[in-house]
């Protein structure tokens, strides 16, 4: 199971500027600089479908993307780190509550969290409001390549035990884990 034709459609600040496109739709949230546009683009098999940047903050509205015509894919602004203004990162929030909660189309939400290190507390806090708001959701345990393999199926399950929602491996580095991803999502969403 592969990406066939993935494009990148819109970038829009509110809600009120995504179109409606009538199809299924996923939400990559996670920290500044986790790798939710890398995702994007090895899942696709297109190293310049989604801008990626070694500094934070680069993602800053939300972009949609097309995947082969059966589910758009919207990557969403980084929370923690990005050296913006307070005023900024207060619009962004309430932005994105509104797209998480409002957005009619919206199936699935994908948190990402760095394998190397422990849950940080903004990961938690997302977690916490994921629950708080009933929003289906998965977390993508990102940099598994950097994990020592022996440690990979540890590192899964302390991810399990404390988000308590399913937890899939990702590597840029390789595409091991993409048809299982690909295949979750769609088994869930279509």
């Amino acid at each position: 199971m592969i990406i066939k034709k993935a494009k990148f459609i819109i970038s829009a600040a509110k809600l009120s500027q995504c179109p409606d496109f009538g199809l299924p739709e996923i939400a990559l949230l996670g920290r500044s600089n986790v790798g939710k546009s890398s995702f994007i683009n090895r899942l696709t098999n297109n190293s310049k479908l989604a801008k990626t940047s070694n500094k934070p903050g680069k993602t800053r509205l939300i972009n949609l993307f097309d995947f082969d015509e059966k589910y758009i894919v919207a990557d969403l602004p980084g929370y923690g780190y990005a050296k913006v203004s307070k005023e900024t990162q207060n619009d962004w929030q309430k932005n994105l509550e509104e797209y998480l909660l409002k957005r009619s189309s919206l199936k699935l939400l994908i948190q990402f969290i760095d394998s190397r290190h422990e849950i940080q507390k903004n990961d938690l806090q997302m977690q916490e409001w994921l629950f708080h708001n009933k929003l289906d959701s998965i977390v993508i345990a990102t940099k598994i390549d950097l994990t020592p393999k022996s440690k990979i199926q540890t590192k899964i399950n302390e991810l399990k035990k404390v988000t308590q929602r399913d937890v899939l491996p990702f590597s840029t580095q390789d595409n091991r884990y993409n048809e299982t991803i690909i295949k979750y999502i769609e088994n869930r969403i279509l």
